[in-house]
């Protein structure tokens, strides 16, 4: 029998919203967890991102906060990034307005004025990065001791851009009778500690292990000359809707850009040091396909949850296998199969072996230049250890 919605114990308000916009059926980890966070359990959700996280902790609190005061939320989400505080809120507060439940984002980067304004109104579920919430907290414009239902999503990503400190310092000034949520794909680097120390008897639930990731997507290993490098790039984007490319540095990810313009590949950038509207912008416009190609740094992609991204190109090598992982898993959103690219310079073949033992996935280093028609269509090209010989 197919579960639903319903039957998990959502509102007929909600299931019904959920239906209007084509969402019938509730992914792995939202059929997990959704009961528990109705019965009000602390849960404990493992799942890469882009596993439908977001529903399962923000269905059952849309469900079941009260309308909260002025400046005393009922709901508390923290995130690690801007770009994700933003998608969380799109994603929850049309169904918000639904229950009548006031969800708003608060980040940095952009005037303090407008947050502060929505906060003296009353906001019921704050969705927020620790920074700028902790600036709310200090000017005395945000409390979150009234805070009923908190959950800390992503927060393997905020132990790696260390904000654990950060979220500790929220965490205590919880002072309410509270159910906590913690979503992560890992379990290392302090997030364990902060499940032993905030989580009352936790339900534990696991969703999709690194190595179904790996299984999830293509993998293909081009050995690539640099005077080719950016052209073999905008092949490979020529012939799907939407492409992701990594770099190491910002300014590696300016250049990369302007070199794909003058290739008339339609392409933006997003990186720190880039104003937050001209970075909201780029991944608007990449999510409405009027960007073919959005250029990242391994930083600022960590918010970036777009689906239906075709390709993901490494086109400098990641730190290890695990950002490796990261950066691949935004072509393997929610069922999808996606297609992970790393291109290789001469010098740089040592790393990739390093990566492919470390995560036991076999493919042949293929050079390869960027008239080959075969990269336009990178799922039907299966490169044979036979082309590998060849470019040794």
């Amino acid at each position: 029998m197919t579960t639903s919605f319903r039957s998990l114990g959502v509102s007929d308000e909600l299931s019904a919203a959920l239906s209007e916009v084509g969402i019938d059926e509730p992914f792995a980890i939202q059929a997990l967890t959704i009961e528990d966070a109705l019965a009000g359990r602390d849960v404990l959700g493992k799942a890469k991102t882009g596993s439908g996280k977001t529903l399962a902790f923000g269905l059952p609190i849309i469900d079941r906060i009260t309308k909260a005061s002025p400046r005393h939320p009922h709901a508390l989400v923290l995130v690690p990034t801007r770009e994700l505080a933003n998608q969380v809120k799109d994603v929850l507060a049309p169904l918000g307005k639904v229950k009548g439940v006031r969800v708003r984002a608060f980040y940095g980067g952009v005037s303090m004025d407008p947050q502060v304004e929505a906060l003296a109104k009353g906001v019921d579920l704050v969705i927020g990065t620790p920074g700028r919430l902790i600036d709310l907290m200090e000017r005395g414009e945000l409390s979150v001791a009234s805070v009923q239902m908190l959950v800390l999503d992503e927060a393997d990503r905020m132990a790696d851009m260390g904000f654990l400190p950060r979220v500790q310092k929220i965490l205590h000034r919880v002072t309410g009778e509270h159910q906590t949520m913690l979503f992560s794909a890992t379990l290392d680097r302090g997030v364990d500690r902060l499940v032993a120390r905030y989580l009352k008897d936790p339900i534990s639930h696991e969703v999709e292990s690194t190595e179904e990731t790996v299984d999830e997507m293509h993998h293909r290993f081009f050995l690539v000359h640099q005077m080719d490098k950016v052209k073999v790039v905008a092949s490979i984007a020529n012939g799907v809707e939407r492409t992701l490319v990594f770099c190491r540095t910002k300014r590696g990810a300016d250049r990369l850009v302007e070199q794909l313009l003058r290739e008339r590949v339609r392409a933006g950038a997003i990186h720190g040091d880039l104003r937050q509207s001209a970075r909201e912008r780029a991944l608007a416009d990449f999510s409405d396909g009027k960007l073919h190609v959005l250029v990242a740094t391994d930083v600022a992609a960590r918010g970036i949850h777009v689906d239906g991204v075709d390709v993901v190109i490494h086109y400098d090598p990641p730190e290890d296998h695990k950002a490796y992982l990261h950066r691949s898993g935004r072509t393997a959103r929610a069922g999808e199969v996606g297609v992970a690219v790393m291109l290789t310079l001469w010098n740089q073949e040592n790393e990739v072996r390093v990566i492919q033992r470390r995560l036991a996935i076999e493919g042949p280093i293929v050079e390869v230049f960027s008239n080959d028609s075969r990269l336009a269509d990178l799922r039907a090209w299966v490169p044979s250890e036979d082309e590998a010989a060849t470019a040794s």
